[in-house]
């Protein structure tokens, strides 16, 4: 590759500076901050191991549980699920989850093989920037972190409304969804400055009870269905036809989410090589199945018949109320706290997740190196933590002073944050996994591996082409994702902020290739790729 970094161009370009692309001088002896470059054969971490994640940290259960409370699976059947009934009227739900699962898989067979080869928590951008070059990954990288922070700060108006709703509900105490938004958002941040492991365990209890509740559902919905039974309907190819079916495959693939984040935490992660692919597999699995049955459990409840009916007369309570009709008021009334919890994990998840980015893009120069370090204490990204927390309080603070609405209602702001910031962001994602499928295909393709990975070339080429089919729908779509009127400029100046990040990390790449080109060659290699680079051509020279 022109940027030097397949290992195959590593042996030759000139010792452990020349691998990270670093001229003689940029950082050889002692540079201008003092770091020297360790004798050849020696591990090259400009930054220096200090400045590393903690290895380690997580294992396979609790790097499956970071990753799956992402995805919110309370969340998804009591909202995504409902709304996407209603909204597109579209009653084979459960058979898109289970086409979507296997597109994703097609996604994940490039995507896991690129986390075998490349440990950094930059992740997306990582993967895109040792296929298709620094400048590609820089855009790749503004693009991540706008995208998942639309995915948090959205979370933050929707959990601010319910948690104000159950106090006035049980406590009758009236405050502003605003108020219980920035207490979440602060206990967030202090959660997110501790160390991962213990962060692992919290979104572990949370997302397992959220599991549990939904299966609880689902086994009361199939022992006591509506009058057409058990049907499987809702499997036939024949429900699948209509002018909803592409919105509602926006609005499906949207409840994946979380899913990549697993190399993220490759630094963290003992036996990454074998952890991470592991864990991606499973959720994907994990995800498409369990959503499938849930939305299939929802059909069996209400009917085949009248489950369009119900979602449009219900909406977000159409989970609820089938669940007190069967399993009582109490239960349900768990079920309300319990999805707060759960948007709470949910939330805790995307905050790690961007604050590891932002570190990854400190200790590459993409952000002000201040990101690129960990605390000595927990080895967690506090620079990338606390730039979490300031953006969702400028959010929160910036909607809530343009809500004017009464207590207890669903004010515009709130309805606006929550499905303008998960869209965004969700579009975001897409359009990430789809360009990380076509660099799978140039990394292996350039370091001569195309014969040996020829299913894993031809899964991301099927997973790219749908991934931006699935993409183009949504930009066609948005309008009706966020609800607005198909005259509303929000159909394009909202996917527009994605391009704008798109356009603004490419601009600074371009200007780092140019002006700073040891700082463009490291973009994508993190601490961990060097190792891996280094043990590489150890490999070869002995």
């Amino acid at each position: 590759m022109a940027t030097g970094r397949s290992s195959t161009s590593a042996s030759s370009a000139g010792g452990a500076g020349g691998r990270a692309g670093l001229p003689t001088g940029a950082h050889g002896g002692t540079g201008s901050r003092g770091r020297s470059v360790p004798p050849q054969g020696g591990i090259n971490t400009y930054k220096g191991e200090e400045r590393a994640l903690r290895a380690g940290r997580l294992g396979t259960a609790g790097l499956l549980l970071s990753v799956l409370a992402a995805t919110g699976p309370l969340l998804v059947v009591a909202g995504v699920m409902p709304t996407t009934y209603g909204v597109m009227g579209v009653v084979g739900q459960p058979l898109l989850f289970l086409i979507l699962g296997v597109v994703l898989a097609l996604f994940s067979f490039g995507y896991a093989e690129m986390s075998r080869h490349v440990h950094n928590a930059g992740a997306f951008y990582a993967y895109i920037s040792r296929g298709l070059g620094g400048t590609v990954g820089a855009g790749a990288s503004a693009v991540a972190l706008v995208a998942y922070s639309a995915l948090q700060a959205g979370l933050f108006g929707i959990l601010g409304f319910e948690v104000s709703g159950l106090l006035d509900k049980y406590l009758d105490v009236t405050v502003g969804w605003w108020i219980p938004a920035l207490v979440a958002v602060a206990l967030v941040g202090a959660l997110g400055l501790l160390k991962i492991d213990l962060n692992a365990r919290v979104l572990g209890v949370l997302l397992l009870v959220e599991v549990a509740l939904v299966v609880v559902f689902d086994v009361a919905a199939i022992a006591d269905p509506a009058k057409e039974g058990l049907s499987l309907h809702a499997f036939n190819p024949d429900t699948l036809t209509g002018a909803g079916v592409a919105t509602s495959l926006c609005f499906c693939i949207a409840a994946f989410t979380g899913f990549e984040q697993a190399p993220v935490y490759a630094e963290e992660t003992s036996r990454p090589q074998v952890v991470v692919a592991r864990v991606m597999f499973f959720a994907v699995g994990f995800v498409a199945v369990f959503f499938a049955l849930s939305s299939w459990a929802l059909t069996v409840a209400a009917g085949p018949s009248g489950i369009v009916p119900a979602a449009q007369e219900q909406s977000a309570g159409l989970l609820f109320g089938l669940t007190e009709s069967r399993l009582g008021s109490t239960f349900t009334d768990v079920m309300h706290v319990l999805f707060v919890t759960g948007m709470f994990a949910a939330v805790l998840s995307f905050h790690n997740v961007v604050a590891r980015y932002a570190f990854a893009m400190g200790r590459e120069g993409l952000l002000p190196a201040a990101f690129g370090r960990t605390n000595s204490a927990s080895g967690a990204p506090g620079t990338g933590s606390l730039l979490q927390t300031v953006v969702s309080v400028v959010i929160v603070i910036g909607f809530a002073l343009t809500d004017d609405g009464p207590h207890g209602d669903p004010t515009a702001p709130v309805l606006h944050l929550f499905t303008w910031g998960g869209n965004v962001g969700a579009l975001g994602v897409l359009l990430l996994m789809a360009t990380a499928s076509l660099a799978v295909i140039v990394f292996f393709v350039r370091r001569g591996a195309a014969r040996v990975q020829i299913w894993r070339i031809i899964a991301s080429a099927v997973a790219a082409v749908a991934l931006l089919v699935i993409a183009g729908y949504t930009v066609k779509d948005f309008d009706v994702l966020v609800g607005a009127g198909p005259d509303s400029t929000l159909g394009w100046v909202l996917p527009g902020i994605i391009v704008a990040a798109a356009v603004v990390g490419l601009a600074y790449g371009a200007y780092l290739k140019s002006a700073r080109p040891a700082a463009h060659a490291r973009i994508g290699l993190g601490n961990e790729a060097f190792q891996l680079e280094k043990a590489a051509d150890s490999g070869r020279g002995a």
